[in-house]
């Protein structure tokens, strides 16, 4: 006994012998009022200086797990645990609900393309990390806690950080959104933004409409709360408002949900009148509109198109999602929704009833990151390095893949479409066995259809291995086409 003990780098010594002999206690081999070793003697045992012990044992009698008796010795205390209670053991798969097991079913990470050491991977779409602006996210914690550190470590408020709200609705105006009778909900990133929305409205119909492709996560969450999505194909400019139109003649919807710029997965920005008309049958038909503000800020060409909630004027019907997750920094969980105010006022019980509030510490660093003016400048630089790597891919992919139709106008990714009948997800076996692997585009579709596509993210590899990975692509393609 002792000699098994293995200190751990990184970690005071003290700290990692109290919870060493915690677990002998816990486990029994320590038995109640059983007396323990000097702490000289427990020193030699353990190949530890005898004042790691003496540490290690006030901070046990401190937690009330070993007392002293004066002149006798240090012995082990009465605990409250018992070992004699019943075996509990439950199935616990056959406890889960619904909702649980749909869940677990279209979990990617679970049920994905694995990738092996080595591979190249464009399933990717997050940021390169390599971009992070670190220094100056470290200046914007330290100057934030040097003003109101105890604040930040303590609750703060559903709605969320005030000085952050501000500065969001300010960020949000210069997007040419009409603030009017609006107000702001901070959120832990896209995904609880969307949760909590779709948790909030009345299910008179239990249908939403979308583009289709479409945003896998929205899909699963959809699917989640019991809707039944249904999906209006896209067009090089944006969704097809003509088949849309013919939908909603014949068919109510709850809500409608929109990707309207650098479209997750074809990365399409739909044109400004299409926008305005896409409002206009929003208004015609009374639909609320759930606005996912994705990869808004990676423009590499042309000029800004204002959202659909800026297109809405002083209308309450559009429920803008944002975030700078695919921008910024997504460890910093923090998104936001904007919408109507009384819409906000109900959200803002249900962010607190279910998270009481997303972290004040993240919120606070975000806040003062932006309000040091490192917003632009990280762009700058953001912008430049995923423009070159998206103009590379786009040349890789002219040069080796035999491709139908390519589009993504921004962003972290292009979208690839083979001919009609082509299958991606067999595409997919041969390339993984030559160590590529990507997304298959059907994931991405509401009615199982889209084997013909697949997504391409860039932005986590290199030049070297973009080439090498889309010739491989390309190589296979051909075979499976010939």
């Amino acid at each position: 006994m002792y000699q098994d003990f293995k200190i751990t780098a990184g970690r005071p010594v003290y700290v990692q012998v109290k919870e060493y002999l915690k677990r002998l206690m816990v486990k029994g081999v320590l038995q109640p009022h059983q007396k323990l070793p000097s702490t000289r003697e427990l020193s030699e045992l353990m190949n530890v200086s005898r004042n790691t012990i003496i540490s290690a044992y006030i901070g046990l009698e401190e937690d009330g797990l070993i007392y002293t008796q004066k002149g006798k010795g240090s012995y082990v205390a009465q605990m409250a645990i018992s070992v004699t209670a019943p075996l509990l053991e439950l199935n616990w798969k056959e406890r889960m609900n619904s909702q649980a097991l749909l869940a677990e079913e279209m979990d990617l990470m679970k049920h994905g393309i694995r990738a092996e050491r080595g591979t190249i991977s464009f399933t990717s779409i997050a940021p390169n990390e390599k971009l992070f602006d670190l220094g100056n996210v470290k200046r914007a914690f330290l100057d934030r806690m040097a003003v109101e550190g105890e604040v930040l470590l303590n609750y703060g408020y559903a709605k969320g950080y005030k000085p952050l709200i501000d500065l969001l609705k300010q960020y949000m105006e210069q997007k040419g959104v009409d603030l009017t009778g609006k107000d702001l909900l901070i959120t832990n990133g896209f995904t609880e933004g969307l949760d909590l929305v779709l948790s909030a409205l009345a299910k008179r119909n239990g249908a939403v409409i979308c583009e289709n492709p479409t945003h896998h996560t929205a899909i699963k969450n959809l699917r989640l709360h019991g809707y039944e999505v249904t999906g209006i194909d896209m067009e090089r400019d944006g969704i097809n408002l003509e088949q849309l139109e013919q939908v909603l003649s014949r068919q109510s919807f709850d809500c409608a949900y929109f990707i309207p710029s650098y479209h997750n997965p074809t990365g399409i920005v739909m044109s400004p009148q299409k926008r305005l008309e896409l409002m206009r049958l929003m208004t015609r038909y009374q639909i609320p509109v759930i606005e996912d503000g994705f990869n808004e800020e990676l423009r590499y060409s042309g000029s800004h198109v204002s959202p659909l909630i800026a297109a809405a004027g002083e209308g309450n019907g559009v429920i803008y999602l944002g975030s700078f997750s695919k921008v910024l920094f997504p460890g910093l969980r923090v998104g936001w929704v904007l919408a109507d105010q009384e819409l906000i006022y109900y959200l803002e019980s249900l962010k607190r009833a279910r998270s009481i509030h997303t972290s004040t510490l993240d919120q606070s660093i975000l806040y003062q990151y932006l309000l040091n003016g490192n917003l632009d400048k990280y762009l700058r630089r953001a912008r430049a390095e995923y423009k070159r790597k998206y103009e590379w891919t786009r040349r890789c992919c002219e040069a080796y893949m035999p491709y139908s139709l390519l589009t993504g106008d921004g962003g972290l990714h292009l979208f690839v479409s083979f001919a009609e009948g082509f299958d991606t997800r067999r595409l997919l076996e041969l390339c993984k066995q030559r160590g590529v692997i990507f997304t298959p585009g059907d994931i991405f579709y509401t009615d199982g259809t889209g084997r013909e596509t697949l997504r391409l993210g860039f932005s986590r590899v290199s030049d070297e291995n973009i080439e090498a990975g889309i010739k491989i692509i390309g190589e296979a393609a051909k075979e499976l086409l010939t």
